[in-house]
């Protein structure tokens, strides 16, 4: 009787768990993002959630060059084919002002983000406006300009006797943008066909802004007042024009042709085998150690961003947040899949998979920051990051400084300081235009 009865009971259970999954089952998720390693790592990520909860999670993406207009044509339609997306941090002002993001401040206050979440992380990935308490996202990957370089060329006796004989100090890593210029400059052979250093140059998005405003910042120098858009006389002060004045003296030491780069021809002036030194974004650097992909893998090595003259340091702040989608009709399963995100055991298998985890407890463990040449490197830049204005305006702002710049850093023309005065102007009637100034 006994036996009948646990059968029965078994089989209604079966029956209530069948039903549960398939009503599980039913339920699906999208994610926005775009067509990178990382998206690929959350993909094998969020599959332990669907094995979990049954909950299909799609990870869809597109190009790089298509993310922001495929993303904003889908808000600005008030469209509900994603349930979240990973945006960019500049996105933050538009997403919350003109209503595409959910506001995830009570999530963020009931689960104590701010202490578990590495600080820069979330001012810039999550709190609009800055200083406001108010947060749309979830610090999700984490990323910043770093650097790779050729240990071999560095470490060649040779070499070493030649440079110390021309600079008067030791070849190694550099840790100002003084000795990276020395050392663009001693490496930079054409008619070797070895070259200084690669940059990015592409005015398309925010590549060759990204590369300008690491120097910048290590400069003394700064993009504006982010609190009251004040704009003359801190984004066209000294310090900002020398920084932008090194970033054109290391142009000067590129390959050829390097007019428009971003982090596809970083990577393969390592892997090419032909400059000494390349910026690029950590999440770009695993092919780096990559023998099927780099030839140089093993002699391949990673430093943070060097300092400026003052021993200022600082590195633009890449990398995003995950937002929910104010038009999703799934908004309550898209927060049951951020509680499952932020879980710790769920943030190391992040980190494992390869996905730049904004942990504080994760990113300080020996395992993270051992895991690979280049994580120490990360971690230290995670905690010296700046970013580029979130204002909701920040596409036209983004634009008026591309314009400015490259004409100086590539085309040669004028001088750092008419480029970024011009800067400032531009962007004080574009904060007047959008009424701004108070």
């Amino acid at each position: 009787m006994r036996k009948i009865v646990t059968s029965v009971i078994a089989g209604i259970g079966l029956a209530l768990a069948c039903g549960t999954s398939v009503r599980a089952q039913d339920k699906e998720l999208t994610i926005f993002w775009a067509e990178w390693d990382p998206a690929n790592y959350l993909q094998e990520l969020v599959n332990d959630y669907t094995a979990e909860t049954g909950v299909k999670v799609t990870v869809q993406t597109t190009p790089w060059p298509d993310f922001q207009t495929k993303a904003f044509t889908e808000f600005n339609a008030h469209g509900d084919a994603y349930d979240m997306v990973v945006g960019d941090s500049q996105w933050l002002g538009a997403g919350s002002t003109q209503g595409h993001y959910v506001d995830l401040t009570d999530f963020f206050n009931q689960h104590k983000l701010n202490d578990v979440m590495a600080p820069a992380t979330i001012k810039y990935y999550a709190e609009y406006p800055g200083g406001s308490g108010k947060y749309w996202a979830i610090p999700l990957e984490g990323d910043a300009i770093g650097w790779s370089y050729r240990k071999d060329w560095f470490e060649d006796p040779k070499e070493k006797e030649a440079f110390k004989a021309k600079y008067g100090y030791d070849l190694a890593v550099p840790t100002t943008y003084a000795q990276l210029r020395d050392i663009a400059e001693f490496f930079h052979r054409p008619d070797q066909k070895r070259y200084g250093v690669a940059i990015y140059t592409d005015n398309s998005y925010d590549a060759m802004a990204m590369g300008v405003e690491s120097a910048i910042f290590s400069y003394g120098g700064d993009l504006g007042d982010y609190a009251t858009y004040k704009v003359d006389g801190i984004t066209n002060s000294k310090e900002a024009a020398a920084g932008l004045d090194m970033y054109k003296q290391l142009y000067k030491f590129t390959p050829p042709g390097w007019g428009k780069t971003f982090f596809v021809e970083d990577n393969q002036a390592i892997t090419g085998g032909l400059a000494a030194m390349s910026m690029n974004f950590f999440a770009f650097f695993p092919p780096l150690v990559n023998k099927a992909t780099n030839p140089y893998a093993d002699v391949t090595g990673f430093f943070a961003n060097p300092a400026g003259p003052d021993g200022k340091r600082f590195a633009a702040l890449g990398g995003q947040g995950i937002s929910v989608v104010s038009y999703s009709k799934s908004k309550d399963e898209a927060m049951k899949f951020l509680e499952w995100f932020i879980k710790d055991e769920t943030q190391k298998k992040w980190a494992e998979l390869g996905g730049y985890t904004c942990s504080q407890a994760v990113l300080k463990s020996d395992a993270f920051q051992n895991a690979t040449p280049y994580n120490k490197a990360f971690y230290d830049t995670m905690f010296m990051v700046k970013d580029f204005w979130a204002t909701p305006e920040y596409a036209e702002v983004l634009d008026q400084l591309n314009q400015n710049i490259y004409p100086f850093v590539v085309g040669g023309k004028g001088t750092a300081q008419e480029a970024l005065d011009k800067t400032a102007a531009d962007w004080k009637a574009t904060f007047t235009k959008y009424n701004r100034y108070k």
